[in-house]
């Protein structure tokens, strides 16, 4: 799989991924050759390019799952477009309410992992496709984090429109490929802070809770900033610790014009890194809630090898059970001797940072019995630990 520039595409080339339009309708699945018309319609879609396969590479694994939070992500782009281009017309967004509905029903509640597979963002949709990632992982967190439903709603609605300034950025500095610079940083900064005056308008045709707007006020000023003296200089919202750390991730893991994504192992520990800047307790629901390195992942240690993931760690990705293929050694990274030594560099990944290793791939691998035997006792400690946190479990916080 490779990634192909809009200008660059010619009909024959086979889609990676499928692609949808505003109602969430397929219009090209994945394995098509691209037309004539095809290419029109990608063009159509401003996009700044699609993952093409290729000639003889295999459709890649993609679950149900996956294929159904891409479709959301299409059409919840499009309703978030409709309700921003209301507010810029002083209005009121009459189906906002009922978008971050559907985003709390899908995401706020789920009891599993997400995929976070991240979705290609031209000029024109990159601030609607940001912030509904950002309101998803919003919701996520919320829900791992034992949020009340009032508070996830205001802070889901706060993820969907923090950012709105960013489309009042002129055209010349969103198409830039090449870094901004301070005087367009500053321009930037203060279209956001315009921005949030379309949010909290004095003659008040536009309402939103106070929470809200306070949630939204000081993610800007934390964004804008950019700094970790920025976030001891005011008292944060737990709304806003979370909103900046889904914020982060999202821009640290999508593709982009002018650098190449991270890996999410890479973006989490670059959160991680930073404890003064972004709230510890929350980037630890971020690796709750979301797949950072899961089973069956192949990753590269720091110690130069190769090795597969047999078992995860949901209290802590970091250290896993691995396999090093070299020599079949079983290294359980919780090991604080082993860890000292060696720790996981990178996952290995498609280009999209799709889990090169799909499930079905994984049920062909067959353990030895020792292999079976350490796996299973790293299970039955992790299962102590859950159930011992179960017992001692945290209730629901009212508010934030």
């Amino acid at each position: 799989m490779r990634f192909v520039r809009t200008d660059d595409l010619k009909p024959g080339m086979r889609l990676a991924k499928p692609i949808y339009n505003k109602r969430g309708v397929m219009l090209y699945e994945r394995d098509s050759e691209l037309t004539d018309q095809g290419i029109d319609s990608v063009r159509n879609f401003e996009l700044i390019g699609i993952y093409i396969l290729e000639p003889a590479e295999p459709v890649p694994p993609l679950s149900d799952e996956d294929i159904a939070f891409e479709q959301f992500q299409t059409v919840a782009m499009f309703q978030l477009r409709d309700c921003m281009n209301m507010i810029r017309d002083g209005k009121q967004p009459d189906k906002l309410n009922a978008l971050v509905s559907s985003i709390i029903s899908r995401y706020g509640q789920m009891d599993h992992k997400l995929n976070f597979t991240q979705n290609l963002r031209s000029t024109a949709d990159y601030v609607y496709k940001h912030s509904i990632s950002t309101a998803i992982l919003a919701a996520m967190l919320c829900h791992t984090m034992h949020m009340a439903p009032i508070f996830m709603e205001r802070c889901v609605t706060a993820g969907l429109l923090y950012d709105f300034g960013s489309l009042l950025v002129p055209e010349n500095i969103i198409a830039k490929t090449t870094p901004l610079t301070e005087e367009e940083k500053k321009t930037v900064r203060n279209c956001r802070k315009v921005g949030f005056d379309y949010l909290n308008p004095t003659d008040q045709s536009v309402k939103f809770a106070p929470e809200v707007l306070k949630d939204i006020s000081q993610v800007i000023y934390l964004i804008g900033a950019g700094t970790p003296e920025a976030s001891k200089r005011i008292n944060r919202t737990t709304g806003a610790k979370i909103l900046q750390v889904a914020d982060q991730f999202d821009r640290m893991t999508a593709m982009s014009l002018t650098s190449e994504p991270l890996s999410e192992v890479l973006a989490a520990q670059h959160l991680r890194e930073r404890p003064e800047q972004y709230d510890t307790k929350v980037v630890m629901a971020l690796s709750r809630c979301i797949h950072i390195l899961p089973k069956g992942a192949c990753v590269d240690l720091t110690n130069g090898e190769k090795a597969l993931i047999l078992e995860d760690n949901p209290y802590d990705y970091s250290k896993p059970l691995v396999l090093q293929f070299s020599d079949n050694q079983i290294l359980d990274l919780r090991n604080p001797k082993i860890f000292k030594e060696i720790q996981i560099a990178d996952i290995m990944k498609t280009m999209d940072n799709r889990i090169a290793i799909d499930e079905n791939t994984l049920k062909h691998f067959i353990a030895d019995e020792y292999i079976k035997q350490v796996a299973d006792a790293f299970r039955k400690k992790q299962a102590r630990i859950a159930q011992n946190k179960k017992t001692n479990g945290a209730k629901p916080r009212k508010l934030g």
